[in-house]
């Protein structure tokens, strides 16, 4: 600035004489203005009086426009002849520091900004940060309204209701705010100290401020919260999109305009993590969101792969484990952004501005699963070191919960395919019952659970069902349901009642569970897991029905006229209790009525009453469906909440009868002349059903278990020939030894009845009953 000296003289009465063109400049008072005025009506200030001596001090005029100007004055008195004074010359100059006091420049070499402002909201002082502050120097605010010197906003108008309530209260406040000031590109965080400056009759003569910057306080207490918002807003699904999703949501636009999530294709599927590869790296975007709807900063479609050369920052990131800042103007993040735009070019005009990238890898427990890529463009600052170390600590927290939807998304998916392998795909054909069954898995965090079911043939036309629930979740739960659903197999396949094969199911859990105390592995997810079965046995030509349950739910039951009820089963101690009774109920079942058998997941909720839900249960089975499939659906959707809490198996069965029709019976004598002419009334029986070219086999297989009975049973003997969709020869005898096969020599007479039983049938077994056994044999009806 122009060094510009002006010169002044003033008579006796204090009245302008002389105005130089200096002053002029410094002032902005032309001469004709100032000539003839009372010099003190120039002044900002007071001057205390100087007597008739030369003085020089700093002294503040009003500038023409109203705001003051300091400036050095040398006054020098003008003498007449006779030593009277006559008037006073002054020079000006605008003075070099507003205060030359130790003081005043304390004020204006402070570390805050500092103001003075005058009870109008006008600018007497500024120190040196203001100014910085306002990015203009002194002279141009001094004497202005602070209204005049800012934008119209909302902050503005903040701080000037603030300035007035000090000066109208006389009271001092502080206030924080953050804000932009004209010569800041970001707004900063300010705490606001303002008091009252008052005058020496106590009058509020002005507000003093002094306003600290701790916007490094303040951003770090910002990337404090988000990392706290974080553990709540991030992983609250155990899903790997879903929590991608949920970081690009917490750091738009708070920490970046554009930011998106890359995953290594491992993570999305179910192999085993590979080493990250040194030159290329091919990553799959599972999300990306901006400030703007549809993202157009995208360059890369959501669920499509993209490539990052070996010199692109998110390579280096995954490679080196650590955060890259790049920025505007240097090569690698050029290249990176002209690709970019190369790839998408309609994204371009959006992408303009783009000036700084962080990239972050995603590492859990040691491996690498993805990259973040944080990019700002209309945010104003560059990525900086506390911007990289809040990132990576960030990126660690939701890699983490990453990590955690892919090991239990590849743990459901493990437990799910486990469970449909020991699960029946295809029921095996049976004539007792019509069967439908549905299998709906938990969606819950949980995983799945241990619910299965089961349809099982059994001798003389004859089914089981089954239904049971491994108590928990998981693999365990689902290797022990396949555990227990073999075993169930293997004790049907022995014939045994309901209550029995319980006790010995019962048993083996037991037995498993002691293992695994006495240091073996087995019984261990039994024990701990708990389990529930129910075991029902259902025969078309008695029409009966004998079930118990384990710890297991009643089933339900749909009577042609349309009721529905629960069966009154007594319930049984659960799997693995050991030492308590399992007791049967029987009942008679009219044809075409429906057996509902169900898990627990169907009606029990931590929000439901489980009256209320079997009640609706009830209701539902009476509902109009052409079809079992179609009653099946029925039932889930009046029954099931909208979520389900546990797994769900539902099997339901319409019971068919075999008419006397279709069975013959005969009482035979323990004498073996009674052999030959119950083989001709079998053979007769085979006549009328039509059965003519099974007689030969027939003929055979009575004779030989007639036979046996005979021989090696006792009284009472009886022959029932049962014609389904297999032709069943039953023979039953009062004695509990069971047949088996032997080897026979080369020169015995016998031994060989049971063999050729074997080799001529489909199938053939015994089976234990209340007054003995039964020695049964199927064969095939249907064409060869």
């Amino acid at each position: 600035m122009e060094h510009v000296v002006a010169a002044a003289v003033i008579d006796a009465r204090g009245i302008v004489t002389g105005w130089s063109e200096g002053a002029r400049l410094l002032t902005g008072h032309p001469a004709e203005e100032a000539v003839g005025r009372a010099a003190a009506d120039l002044l900002a200030e007071d001057l205390p009086a100087a007597g008739g001596q030369a003085w020089s001090r700093p002294v503040v005029v009003r500038h023409r426009d109203g705001h003051p100007v300091t400036l050095a004055v040398t006054a020098c008195p003008l003498l007449g002849t006779g030593g009277e004074a006559l008037g006073w010359t002054l020079t000006a100059e605008r003075a070099a520091s507003p205060e030359p006091t130790l003081a005043g420049r304390a004020f204006q070499q402070a570390s805050m900004s500092m103001s003075v402002f005058d009870p109008g909201q006008r600018y007497l002082r500024l120190n040196e940060v203001a100014c910085k502050v306002m990015g203009v120097s002194e002279d141009v605010l001094l004497g202005r309204r602070f209204p005049d010197t800012v934008e119209e906003a909302e902050h503005s108008k903040g701080f000037n209701w603030h300035l007035r309530q000090v000066v109208e209260t006389g009271r001092p406040l502080r206030y924080e705010s953050c804000t932009g000031a004209p010569s800041l590109n970001r707004e900063h965080a300010w705490t606001t100290e303002m008091w009252p400056v008052r005058d020496a009759s106590g009058e509020v003569a002005g507000v003093a401020l002094a306003a600290f910057d701790n916007s490094d306080q303040y951003w770090a207490r910002r990337r404090l919260a988000m990392l706290n918002e974080a553990a709540a807003s991030i992983g609250t699904t155990l899903d790997v999109v879903r929590t991608a999703e949920e970081v690009v949501e917490l750091l738009v636009p708070r920490f970046a305009d554009f930011v998106s999530v890359d995953l290594l294709d491992w993570v999305l599927g179910a192999d085993e993590p590979p080493p990250v590869p040194e030159g290329e790296i091919v990553l799959r975007r599972v999300a990306h969101g901006s400030g703007r709807d549809g993202t157009p900063e995208a360059a890369v479609r959501l669920g499509g792969t993209d490539t990052h050369p070996p010199f692109s920052p998110p390579a280096r990131a995954l490679r080196e484990g650590h955060a890259i800042r790049s920025k505007a103007g240097e090569p690698d993040f050029m290249c990176w952004l002209a690709e970019r735009d190369t790839r998408a070019p309609g994204g371009s005009p959006y992408r303009r501005g783009a000036h700084s990238m962080i990239s972050v890898p995603l590492r859990a427990r040691g491996t690498t699963l993805g990259v973040l890529v944080g990019v700002r463009i209309a945010h104003p600052d560059d990525y900086e070191a506390d911007d990289a170390v809040f990132a990576e600590e960030l990126a660690s927290r939701a890699a983490v919960c990453i990590d955690n939807a892919r090991r239990f998304a590849r743990e459901r998916t493990t437990a799910l395919a486990l469970q449909h392998s020991l699960l029946p795909r295809g029921l095996p054909g049976q004539a007792a019952v019509e069967v439908a069954h549905r299998y709906l898995p938990s969606g819950s965090t949980a995983g799945l659970g241990g619910d299965w079911f089961d349809v099982i043939p059994l001798s003389g036309s004859r089914v089981a069902l089954v239904v049971g629930d491994v108590v928990g979740h998981g693999i365990p739960s689902s290797a022990t349901m396949g555990r227990l659903c073999m075993a169930v197999r293997t004790l049907a396949d022995v014939d045994l009642p309901p209550d029995e094969l319980l006790t010995h199911l019962d048993d083996l859990v037991t037995h498993l569970a002691g293992y695994q105390e006495g240091g073996q592995e087995g019984g261990q997810e039994i024990a701990e897991l708990g389990a529930t079965c129910l075991y029902a046995v259902y025969d078309p030509v008695s029409r009966r029905l004998a079930l118990a349950a384990a710890g297991h739910p009643a089933p339900a039951l749909l009577l042609p006229d349309g009721r529905a009820e629960l069966v009154r089963v007594t319930p049984g101690p659960p799997l693995g209790v050991g030492g308590l009774p399992f007791e049967a109920v029987e009942l008679e079942l009219p044809e075409g009525a429906v057996v509902a058998l169900y898990t627990d997941g169907l009606i029990e909720d931590r929000d439901r009453d489980v009256d209320r839900a079997t009640g609706e249960l009830c209701s539902a089975l009476t509902a109009p469906a052409d079809t079992l499939d179609a009653l099946c659906d029925t039932v889930l959707k009046a029954v099931l909440p909208e979520e389900p809490g546990d797994d769900v198996a539902l099997l339901l069965a319409r019971t068919r009868a075999l008419g006397a029709d279709r069975v013959a019976t005969w009482d035979v004598d323990p004498d073996p002349a009674r052999v030959a002419a119950t083989r001709q009334a079998a053979t007769a029986q085979l006549a009328a059903w039509g059965l003519e070219e099974t007689a030969f086999v027939t003929e055979l297989v009575v004779s030989e278990l007639v036979t046996n009975a005979i021989r090696y049973g006792e009284p009472p003997i009886r022959l029932r020939l049962i014609r389904d969709r297999n032709l069943i020869c039953e023979v039953s005898d009062g004695s509990s030894t069971s047949p088996h096969l032997r080897r026979a020599h080369a020169f015995d007479e016998g031994g060989r009845g049971l063999l050729l039983v074997a080799q001529l049938t489909q199938r053939w077994g015994s089976r234990q009953t209340d007054r003995g056994k039964t020695i049964w044999a199927e064969q095939s009806l249907e064409p060869q």
